[in-house]
Protein backbone atom coordinates (compact mmCIF):
# COMPACT_ATOMS: atom_id res chain seq x y z
CA UNK A 1 0.00 0.00 0.00
CA UNK A 2 2.96 2.12 0.73
CA UNK A 3 4.33 1.52 -2.29
CA UNK A 4 1.20 2.39 -4.52
CA UNK A 5 1.06 5.70 -2.44
CA UNK A 6 4.39 6.61 -3.36
CA UNK A 7 3.98 6.31 -6.69
CA UNK A 8 0.30 8.43 -6.66
CA UNK A 9 2.66 11.02 -4.93
CA UNK A 10 5.07 11.39 -7.20
CA UNK A 11 2.71 11.03 -10.43
CA UNK A 12 1.16 14.60 -8.88
CA UNK A 13 4.42 16.11 -7.73
CA UNK A 14 5.18 15.25 -11.67
CA UNK A 15 1.87 16.58 -13.31
CA UNK A 16 1.81 20.12 -11.15
CA UNK A 17 5.45 20.24 -12.32
CA UNK A 18 4.82 19.93 -15.87
CA UNK A 19 1.51 22.63 -15.03
CA UNK A 20 4.13 24.80 -13.81
CA UNK A 21 6.28 24.82 -17.38
CA UNK A 22 3.47 24.63 -19.60
CA UNK A 23 0.84 27.34 -17.88
CA UNK A 24 3.11 30.45 -18.04
CA UNK A 25 3.75 29.65 -22.08
CA UNK A 26 -0.01 29.60 -22.34
CA UNK A 27 -0.65 32.90 -20.64
CA UNK A 28 2.40 34.64 -22.18
CA UNK A 29 0.47 34.58 -25.59
CA UNK A 30 -2.03 36.79 -24.06
CA UNK A 31 -0.19 38.92 -21.32
CA UNK A 32 0.70 41.98 -23.94
CA UNK A 33 0.10 45.73 -23.24
CA UNK A 34 0.04 49.07 -24.68
CA UNK A 35 -0.24 51.79 -22.51
CA UNK A 36 1.00 55.69 -22.86
CA UNK A 37 0.15 59.47 -21.80
CA UNK A 38 -1.84 62.06 -24.04
CA UNK A 39 -0.88 65.58 -23.84
CA UNK A 40 -3.32 68.08 -25.52
CA UNK A 41 -2.63 70.97 -27.80
CA UNK A 42 -0.70 72.99 -24.98
CA UNK A 43 0.79 69.54 -23.48
CA UNK A 44 -0.94 69.30 -20.64
CA UNK A 45 -2.56 65.85 -19.83
CA UNK A 46 -5.53 65.41 -22.00
CA UNK A 47 -8.24 63.58 -19.78
CA UNK A 48 -11.44 61.52 -20.27
CA UNK A 49 -10.07 60.74 -24.13
CA UNK A 50 -11.45 57.81 -26.09
CA UNK A 51 -8.38 55.66 -27.24
CA UNK A 52 -9.89 52.59 -29.93
CA UNK A 53 -7.35 49.60 -30.41
CA UNK A 54 -7.68 47.15 -33.28
CA UNK A 55 -5.73 44.07 -33.72
CA UNK A 56 -4.57 42.51 -36.90
CA UNK A 57 -7.24 39.97 -36.31
CA UNK A 58 -9.62 41.88 -35.79
CA UNK A 59 -10.38 42.10 -32.14
CA UNK A 60 -11.45 45.17 -30.86
CA UNK A 61 -10.85 47.23 -27.54
CA UNK A 62 -12.17 50.81 -26.41
CA UNK A 63 -10.55 52.73 -22.94
CA UNK A 64 -10.57 56.32 -22.16
CA UNK A 65 -7.25 58.49 -20.51
CA UNK A 66 -7.33 59.24 -16.48
CA UNK A 67 -6.83 62.36 -15.08
CA UNK A 68 -3.04 62.70 -16.28
CA UNK A 69 -3.91 61.60 -19.80
CA UNK A 70 -2.86 58.16 -19.05
CA UNK A 71 -4.00 55.00 -20.87
CA UNK A 72 -3.68 51.08 -20.65
CA UNK A 73 -4.97 48.18 -22.54
CA UNK A 74 -3.71 44.33 -21.01
CA UNK A 75 -3.72 41.11 -21.89
CA UNK A 76 -3.49 41.43 -25.65
CA UNK A 77 -2.28 39.02 -28.15
CA UNK A 78 0.95 39.70 -29.72
CA UNK A 79 0.77 41.60 -33.14
CA UNK A 80 0.35 44.77 -35.17
CA UNK A 81 -2.60 47.38 -33.45
CA UNK A 82 -4.42 50.41 -34.69
CA UNK A 83 -4.26 52.89 -32.45
CA UNK A 84 -7.11 55.94 -32.62
CA UNK A 85 -7.24 58.62 -30.41
CA UNK A 86 -10.64 59.45 -30.72
CA UNK A 87 -10.42 63.57 -31.24
CA UNK A 88 -13.44 66.06 -30.57
CA UNK A 89 -15.69 67.22 -33.32
CA UNK A 90 -15.50 67.73 -35.89
CA UNK A 91 -11.53 66.34 -36.31
CA UNK A 92 -11.04 62.83 -37.97
CA UNK A 93 -9.49 60.05 -35.24
CA UNK A 94 -5.78 60.73 -34.83
CA UNK A 95 -4.39 57.26 -35.80
CA UNK A 96 -0.64 55.73 -35.00
CA UNK A 97 -0.03 52.05 -34.68
CA UNK A 98 1.78 49.48 -32.08
CA UNK A 99 3.63 46.16 -32.04
CA UNK A 100 2.62 43.93 -29.11
CA UNK A 101 5.22 41.63 -28.46
CA UNK A 102 4.82 38.51 -25.46
CA UNK A 103 5.25 39.77 -22.31
CA UNK A 104 5.68 43.80 -23.13
CA UNK A 105 4.44 47.00 -23.23
CA UNK A 106 4.07 48.92 -26.29
CA UNK A 107 4.41 52.72 -25.78
CA UNK A 108 2.28 55.14 -27.53
CA UNK A 109 2.59 58.50 -26.06
CA UNK A 110 0.96 61.96 -28.44
CA UNK A 111 1.84 65.59 -27.68
CA UNK A 112 -0.37 66.93 -29.89
CA UNK A 113 1.40 70.31 -29.53
CA UNK A 114 4.15 68.66 -31.02
CA UNK A 115 1.58 67.41 -33.90
CA UNK A 116 0.39 70.80 -34.13
CA UNK A 117 3.36 72.47 -34.50
CA UNK A 118 4.97 69.76 -37.24
CA UNK A 119 1.43 70.13 -39.39
CA UNK A 120 1.42 73.63 -39.29
CA UNK A 121 5.56 73.39 -40.77
CA UNK A 122 3.94 70.66 -42.95
CA UNK A 123 1.19 73.20 -43.96
CA UNK A 124 3.18 75.91 -44.42
CA UNK A 125 5.80 74.08 -46.50
CA UNK A 126 2.90 72.13 -48.70
CA UNK A 127 1.28 76.27 -49.62
CA UNK A 128 5.07 77.65 -50.22
CA UNK A 129 5.19 74.76 -53.36
CA UNK A 130 1.54 75.42 -54.60
CA UNK A 131 2.68 79.02 -54.75
CA UNK A 132 5.55 78.28 -56.67
CA UNK A 133 3.94 76.20 -58.67
CA UNK A 134 1.28 78.54 -59.30
CA UNK A 135 3.55 80.86 -60.02
CA UNK A 136 5.37 78.87 -62.64
CA UNK A 137 2.06 78.04 -64.21
CA UNK A 138 1.70 81.87 -64.68
CA UNK A 139 5.22 82.25 -66.37
CA UNK A 140 4.49 79.65 -68.40
CA UNK A 141 1.30 81.11 -70.21
CA UNK A 142 2.95 84.72 -70.34
CA UNK A 143 5.86 83.25 -71.89
CA UNK A 144 3.35 80.68 -74.22
CA UNK A 145 1.02 83.51 -74.89
CA UNK A 146 3.82 86.02 -76.03
CA UNK A 147 5.43 82.93 -78.28
CA UNK A 148 2.41 82.42 -79.90
CA UNK A 149 1.89 86.30 -80.30
CA UNK A 150 5.64 85.92 -81.96
CA UNK A 151 4.87 82.99 -84.21
CA UNK A 152 1.95 84.63 -86.03
CA UNK A 153 4.11 87.07 -86.97
CA UNK A 154 6.59 85.69 -88.29
CA UNK A 155 4.76 83.44 -90.41
CA UNK A 156 3.08 86.85 -91.76
CA UNK A 157 6.55 88.05 -92.39
CA UNK A 158 7.56 84.91 -94.30
CA UNK A 159 4.08 85.06 -96.44
CA UNK A 160 5.71 89.08 -97.02
CA UNK A 161 9.43 87.77 -97.73
CA UNK A 162 8.02 85.17 -100.50
CA UNK A 163 5.90 88.36 -102.21
CA UNK A 164 8.67 90.74 -101.30
CA UNK A 165 11.03 92.66 -104.73
CA UNK A 166 14.49 91.28 -104.80
CA UNK A 167 15.61 94.67 -103.67
CA UNK A 168 13.51 94.17 -100.40
CA UNK A 169 14.18 90.34 -99.98
CA UNK A 170 17.19 91.21 -97.76
CA UNK A 171 15.45 93.09 -95.12
CA UNK A 172 12.58 90.96 -94.84
CA UNK A 173 14.40 87.90 -94.73
CA UNK A 174 16.18 89.45 -91.78
CA UNK A 175 12.82 90.63 -90.22
CA UNK A 176 11.58 86.65 -90.75
CA UNK A 177 15.37 85.97 -88.75
CA UNK A 178 14.21 88.49 -86.02
CA UNK A 179 11.03 87.60 -85.11
CA UNK A 180 12.16 83.73 -85.37
CA UNK A 181 14.31 84.70 -82.33
CA UNK A 182 12.31 86.46 -80.15
CA UNK A 183 9.44 83.69 -80.51
CA UNK A 184 12.00 80.84 -80.03
CA UNK A 185 13.25 82.95 -76.57
CA UNK A 186 9.60 83.00 -74.99
CA UNK A 187 8.97 78.88 -75.73
CA UNK A 188 12.73 78.24 -74.15
CA UNK A 189 11.52 80.56 -71.22
CA UNK A 190 7.88 78.75 -71.28
CA UNK A 191 9.85 74.81 -71.45
CA UNK A 192 12.44 76.43 -68.26
CA UNK A 193 9.12 77.51 -66.66
CA UNK A 194 6.81 74.25 -67.01
CA UNK A 195 10.08 72.09 -65.29
CA UNK A 196 10.46 69.04 -66.65
CA UNK A 197 7.29 66.61 -65.56
CA UNK A 198 4.74 69.41 -66.69
CA UNK A 199 1.96 68.33 -68.12
CA UNK A 200 1.68 71.34 -70.97
CA UNK A 201 5.52 70.42 -71.88
CA UNK A 202 4.66 68.61 -75.21
CA UNK A 203 3.12 72.09 -76.17
CA UNK A 204 5.60 74.25 -75.39
CA UNK A 205 8.20 72.06 -77.55
CA UNK A 206 5.29 71.52 -80.40
CA UNK A 207 5.60 75.34 -80.77
CA UNK A 208 9.13 75.60 -80.24
CA UNK A 209 9.31 73.27 -83.29
CA UNK A 210 6.84 75.54 -85.31
CA UNK A 211 8.74 78.57 -84.67
CA UNK A 212 12.27 76.68 -86.12
CA UNK A 213 10.47 74.92 -89.21
CA UNK A 214 8.89 78.26 -89.98
CA UNK A 215 11.79 80.01 -90.20
CA UNK A 216 13.77 76.97 -92.16
CA UNK A 217 16.13 75.80 -89.25
CA UNK A 218 15.30 72.21 -89.74
CA UNK A 219 17.94 70.76 -87.80
CA UNK A 220 16.45 72.43 -84.66
CA UNK A 221 12.77 72.32 -85.28
CA UNK A 222 13.12 68.13 -85.62
CA UNK A 223 14.66 67.92 -82.03
CA UNK A 224 11.60 70.27 -81.05
CA UNK A 225 9.31 68.08 -82.44
CA UNK A 226 11.09 64.82 -81.47
CA UNK A 227 10.82 66.12 -77.88
CA UNK A 228 7.07 67.14 -78.23
CA UNK A 229 7.06 63.26 -79.04
CA UNK A 230 8.58 61.98 -76.32
CA UNK A 231 6.80 64.03 -74.03
CA UNK A 232 3.50 62.79 -75.50
CA UNK A 233 3.91 60.21 -78.10
CA UNK A 234 0.30 59.64 -79.58
CA UNK A 235 -0.48 63.31 -80.99
CA UNK A 236 -0.55 62.50 -84.69
CA UNK A 237 0.06 66.19 -85.38
CA UNK A 238 3.22 66.06 -83.90
CA UNK A 239 4.65 63.29 -86.21
CA UNK A 240 3.19 64.81 -89.47
CA UNK A 241 4.80 68.24 -88.81
CA UNK A 242 8.20 66.26 -87.76
CA UNK A 243 7.56 64.85 -91.24
CA UNK A 244 6.99 68.17 -93.22
CA UNK A 245 10.80 69.28 -91.90
CA UNK A 246 12.14 65.93 -92.55
CA UNK A 247 11.05 66.00 -96.22
CA UNK A 248 12.37 69.46 -96.81
CA UNK A 249 15.92 68.43 -95.24
CA UNK A 250 16.22 65.93 -97.70
CA UNK A 251 15.23 62.60 -95.33
CA UNK A 252 12.96 61.32 -97.24
CA UNK A 253 12.77 57.84 -95.35
CA UNK A 254 12.92 59.19 -92.13
CA UNK A 255 10.27 61.49 -93.13
CA UNK A 256 7.92 58.38 -94.70
CA UNK A 257 8.23 57.07 -91.27
CA UNK A 258 6.81 60.06 -89.85
CA UNK A 259 3.76 60.31 -91.97
CA UNK A 260 2.75 56.84 -91.49
CA UNK A 261 3.00 57.02 -87.55
CA UNK A 262 1.36 60.27 -88.11
CA UNK A 263 -1.54 58.24 -90.11
CA UNK A 264 -1.85 55.29 -88.26
CA UNK A 265 -2.54 57.11 -85.08
CA UNK A 266 -5.64 58.92 -86.73
CA UNK A 267 -6.96 56.74 -89.57
CA UNK A 268 -9.87 59.29 -90.02
CA UNK A 269 -8.04 62.00 -90.76
CA UNK A 270 -4.73 60.27 -92.55
CA UNK A 271 -5.19 61.69 -95.58
CA UNK A 272 -3.69 64.35 -94.58
CA UNK A 273 -0.59 62.68 -93.85
CA UNK A 274 -0.60 61.07 -97.01
CA UNK A 275 -1.58 64.12 -99.28
CA UNK A 276 1.96 66.05 -96.64
CA UNK A 277 4.03 63.59 -98.15
CA UNK A 278 2.89 62.94 -101.44
CA UNK A 279 3.70 67.00 -101.95
CA UNK A 280 7.19 66.48 -100.05
CA UNK A 281 8.06 63.99 -102.28
CA UNK A 282 6.85 65.86 -105.28
CA UNK A 283 8.91 68.98 -104.23
CA UNK A 284 12.02 66.91 -103.86
CA UNK A 285 11.38 65.80 -107.75
CA UNK A 286 10.44 62.26 -106.54
CA UNK A 287 7.23 62.22 -108.78
CA UNK A 288 6.74 58.70 -109.44
CA UNK A 289 7.39 57.77 -105.68
CA UNK A 290 4.42 60.66 -104.65
CA UNK A 291 2.21 58.53 -106.64
CA UNK A 292 0.91 56.08 -104.21
CA UNK A 293 0.81 58.52 -100.58
CA UNK A 294 -1.71 60.79 -103.09
CA UNK A 295 -3.27 57.47 -103.67
CA UNK A 296 -3.62 56.60 -100.17
CA UNK A 297 -4.86 60.11 -99.55
CA UNK A 298 -7.97 60.46 -102.46
CA UNK A 299 -9.21 56.87 -101.45
CA UNK A 300 -9.05 58.55 -97.58
CA UNK A 301 -10.87 61.41 -98.89
CA UNK A 302 -12.27 61.67 -102.11
CA UNK A 303 -13.62 64.72 -102.16
CA UNK A 304 -10.76 66.54 -102.19
CA UNK A 305 -9.94 68.51 -105.36
CA UNK A 306 -6.15 69.29 -104.28
CA UNK A 307 -5.36 65.78 -103.84
CA UNK A 308 -6.57 65.07 -107.24
CA UNK A 309 -4.77 67.67 -109.18
CA UNK A 310 -1.78 67.05 -107.48
CA UNK A 311 -2.41 62.87 -108.13
CA UNK A 312 -2.43 63.55 -111.75
CA UNK A 313 0.68 65.98 -112.00
CA UNK A 314 2.48 63.48 -110.60
CA UNK A 315 1.32 61.16 -112.71
CA UNK A 316 2.09 62.90 -115.76
CA UNK A 317 5.65 63.81 -113.74
CA UNK A 318 5.85 59.67 -114.10
CA UNK A 319 5.24 59.50 -117.72
CA UNK A 320 7.70 57.54 -119.94
CA UNK A 321 8.87 58.58 -123.04
CA UNK A 322 10.35 57.04 -126.22
CA UNK A 323 11.64 58.94 -129.03
CA UNK A 324 10.02 57.64 -132.54
CA UNK A 325 11.74 59.80 -135.46
CA UNK A 326 11.66 63.25 -134.35
CA UNK A 327 9.03 63.04 -131.79
CA UNK A 328 8.55 62.31 -128.64
CA UNK A 329 5.78 59.68 -127.52
CA UNK A 330 4.13 60.23 -123.93
CA UNK A 331 3.00 56.76 -122.51
CA UNK A 332 0.05 58.19 -120.24
CA UNK A 333 -0.15 56.03 -117.01
CA UNK A 334 -3.89 54.70 -116.28
CA UNK A 335 -5.91 57.06 -114.00
CA UNK A 336 -4.15 60.17 -114.72
CA UNK A 337 -7.35 61.82 -116.93
CA UNK A 338 -9.81 60.56 -114.51
CA UNK A 339 -7.16 62.57 -111.48
CA UNK A 340 -7.64 65.58 -113.31
CA UNK A 341 -11.40 65.24 -114.36
CA UNK A 342 -12.10 64.48 -110.48
CA UNK A 343 -10.45 67.64 -109.65
CA UNK A 344 -12.32 69.83 -112.47
CA UNK A 345 -15.60 68.08 -111.80
CA UNK A 346 -15.09 69.30 -107.69
CA UNK A 347 -13.68 72.73 -108.60
CA UNK A 348 -14.76 74.03 -111.55
CA UNK A 349 -14.21 77.63 -111.31
CA UNK A 350 -11.66 77.38 -108.38
CA UNK A 351 -7.67 77.22 -108.54
CA UNK A 352 -7.52 73.44 -108.92
CA UNK A 353 -10.18 73.00 -111.07
CA UNK A 354 -8.76 75.34 -113.44
CA UNK A 355 -5.07 74.07 -113.45
CA UNK A 356 -7.09 70.83 -114.17
CA UNK A 357 -8.25 71.89 -117.29
CA UNK A 358 -4.84 73.41 -118.18
CA UNK A 359 -3.28 69.71 -117.34
CA UNK A 360 -6.22 67.80 -119.41
CA UNK A 361 -5.31 70.52 -122.61
CA UNK A 362 -1.77 69.55 -121.85
CA UNK A 363 -2.25 65.87 -122.51
CA UNK A 364 -4.58 66.46 -125.81
CA UNK A 365 -1.36 68.28 -126.82
CA UNK A 366 0.80 65.34 -125.81
CA UNK A 367 -0.95 62.54 -126.76
CA UNK A 368 -0.21 62.57 -130.77
CA UNK A 369 3.77 63.64 -129.54
CA UNK A 370 5.35 66.34 -129.62
CA UNK A 371 7.56 67.73 -132.21
CA UNK A 372 11.64 67.74 -130.10
CA UNK A 373 13.28 69.15 -133.57
CA UNK A 374 13.58 73.58 -133.82
CA UNK A 375 14.73 75.26 -136.58
CA UNK A 376 14.05 72.72 -138.95
CA UNK A 377 14.75 74.75 -142.22
CA UNK A 378 14.27 72.93 -145.71
CA UNK A 379 17.52 72.66 -147.10
CA UNK A 380 17.78 74.18 -150.23
CA UNK A 381 18.21 73.16 -153.81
Amino acid sequence: MRSGKKIWTLALLLAAGLAATIAPRAMAQNDGAISGQILDVEAKPWADIAIQILSDQGAKAETKTDKNGNFAFHNLRSGLYDVSIVLPAPNQPYKSQARVQAGGDAKVSINFKDVVGKQGAEYQEKVKKQEEEKNKFEGLKKHFADGNALLDQERAAKADLAKAPADQRDAAKQKVTDLADKAVAEFQAAQKSAGEKDANLHLVYAKLGEAYDVAGRNDEAITAYQQAIASKPDVPGYYNNMGNVLARAGKIDEAKAAYTKSAELDPPNAAGAWLNFGISLSNAGRLKEAVEPLKKATDIDPKNPKTWYLLATAMVGSMETKKVGDKLEFTVLPGTVEAYQKALELDPNGTWGLQAKQGLDGLQQMSPGIETKVNNKKKKN
